[in-house]
């Protein structure tokens, strides 16, 4: 299992460098950085945030979790994955979804919230051949491309898309046109009928079925006190969603001691997850001591390559 750390969301992107360069010191395997124009609190840009952690590391691979696809035109986002592709030394995976739960930023940005999952499959296959080093021609509903090809493409040949959702309409979307699937507040059991899902999609076109591999994004805590890391996760994630999560955080949160987020996350690997995004859910104060902890004391147990 691969572990990554998400960029606190919240956070003064001016501390994004010293946060991706202490995930690479600690060990994992990648970071990522999320991304709204507009949500209930702060949120960065997941290619500015990614562009500048690339500049700060050399082995960490570097995922957007997740790039709300329907906002931007498919061209500027094939044009920005492979820049910073090309920027990182070929280390960039795309993920995308749909959003929709803040609705106001697609009025902001002009984009149709009641079509944007039809965007989304519009734009991934624009992506797909744009990024593929392919001519474009491409009379859509959304997008107009008359022979087009992006220079410079990436590194990657192809370069990984995974692709967000929990819903069937995404799970066909991952089917379709994703390397990995990512969703996020399931349980192992909900992960591994999804992505058996998944992959029947992908076989129904035409694709490899174990071409598409399971990620899963957790929002937790660790502490060596279990009580203390569910309430610091139930507190934070409460905040960001508008809700209390108290009732939902046994089947949804990753909390506990070490040894029982590590249980768990065993689980979510016996369930198909080869990759994991951990997002701390705590205080600002407290999110160095758990990354450290997270890193020192569960991490090792679960790295597919420790070395």
């Amino acid at each position: 299992m691969l572990l990554g750390l998400m960029i606190d969301p919240a956070a003064d992107p001016a501390g994004t460098p010293a946060q991706a360069r202490t995930a690479e010191q600690l060990g994992f395997d990648f970071v990522a950085c999320g991304e709204h124009v507009f949500f209930h609190g702060p949120v960065s840009n997941a290619f500015v945030g990614l562009s500048a952690a690339a500049a700060v590391t050399d082995r960490v691979r570097l995922v957007s979790a997740l790039t709300v696809l329907p906002l931007y035109p498919a061209a500027l986002v094939a044009k920005m994955a492979a820049s910073l592709d090309r920027l990182s030394g070929g280390r960039f995976t795309l993920g995308v979804g749909v959003g929709g739960e803040y609705p106001a930023e697609f009025a902001a940005c002009g984009a149709p919230v009641q079509r944007r999952g039809a965007k989304a499959d519009e734009s991934l296959t624009v992506l797909r051949s744009l990024l593929g080093g392919q001519a474009v021609t491409l009379n859509g509903e959304f997008a107009q491309l008359d022979g087009l090809t992006l220079q410079p493409p990436p590194v990657q040949q192809p370069l990984p898309i995974w692709v967000g959702g929990r819903a069937a309409a995404a799970q066909r979307r991952a089917g379709r046109f994703g390397d990995a699937w990512l969703p996020y507040m399931v349980t192992p059991q909900m992960l591994a009928r999804g992505l058996e899902s998944v992959r029947g999609f992908a076989a129904s076109c035409g694709r490899p079925a174990g071409g598409v591999s399971g990620a899963v994004f957790l929002w937790g805590s660790v502490s060596a006190r279990a009580d203390v890391a569910r309430r610091q996760a139930i507190d934070t994630v409460s905040q960001i969603y508008q809700q209390d999560f108290t009732p939902l955080a046994d089947k949804y949160l990753l909390t506990g001691d070490p040894a029982a987020v590590a249980a768990r996350l065993t689980g979510y690997a016996d369930a198909g997850a080869a990759s994991v995004v951990f997002a701390p859910a705590c205080a600002p104060a407290e999110r160095a001591g758990v990354v450290r902890l997270f890193a020192e004391e569960v991490l090792p147990q679960l790295r597919t390559d420790p070395g």
